[in-house]
């Protein structure tokens, strides 16, 4: 794609790690975008809360540049408490109560690969190993679930998959729940490894599907075997 001065102008105002802005840039250029910053405008000139702050929108694809993608945990969308979403799927900063669901991940980490569970649910270790934690809509209302659904991030994560259906060999995505899974329909399973289970939050995974879903040991041995350095799954030092 060749861009115009005003389109790299425009690109290089996006805090965005420089391959996944190449690989975005079509759609980082396109009036879908435009909509989907001008809502957020909007809202926060009506004063509304938006989680997670401007600067942690993008920290997922920040944290875990295009090229170190290894493992994909795919969420639905940002938590909308207090000090809880940073931009990174399921995880919580440091310092924060662990949510249900992640209570239940650490479970499964732990009968899985017998990891001692975690006491914070800040998952930037994983991130910077090459586990893109990517919600498929970006930012939320505080306290209201689901409102930034259907304003254009869809698309974006979409987007998101895609470049790396597209240029990537090997990755493995995890898929929880009829959402994620859904989302996942795009991906080429002859290039990639999909492992599907049940969600994790409570009402879900105790309906089972969830627990004993191996996931994270699964993800492991498809990466040895395709000559890949595995996850270091142990959060706390």
């Amino acid at each position: 794609m060749s861009l115009t001065e005003q389109q790299q102008i425009k690109l290089d105002k996006i805090q965005l790690d420089a391959g996944w802005k190449s690989g975005l840039s079509e759609f980082l250029l396109s009036p879908k975008m435009d909509e989907l910053k001008d809502f957020l405008v909007q809202e926060k000139k009506a004063d509304k809360v938006i989680y997670p702050p401007s600067s942690l929108i993008f920290n997922a694809l920040n944290t875990t540049p295009l090229a170190n993608v290894k493992v994909v945990i795919l969420g639905q969308d940002p938590y909308h408490g207090p000090n809880q979403a940073h931009g990174l799927s399921f995880s919580v900063q440091k310092g924060v109560a662990i949510p249900p669901s992640l209570r239940n991940i650490f479970h499964e980490l732990n009968t899985d690969l017998a990891i001692v569970k975690p006491i914070h649910g800040d998952l930037t270790r994983w991130a910077e190993q090459g586990v893109l934690l990517l919600n498929a809509v970006l930012t939320v209302e505080a306290g209201q679930p689901t409102s930034h659904q259907k304003r254009g991030w869809e698309d974006f994560t979409d987007h998101v998959i895609d470049v790396l259906n597209e240029q990537r060999d090997h990755v493995v995505f995890i898929l929880w729940g009829a959402y994620a899974q859904r989302k996942g329909q795009r991906i080429d399973q002859n290039k990639h490894l999909v492992l599907k289970a049940a969600h994790p939050s409570p009402l879900a995974a105790n309906r089972g599907g969830f627990f004993g879903c191996k996931v994270f040991s699964k993800s492991n041995n498809y990466l040895k075997q395709n000559g890949i350095e595995p996850i270091n799954w142990q959060l706390d030092a």
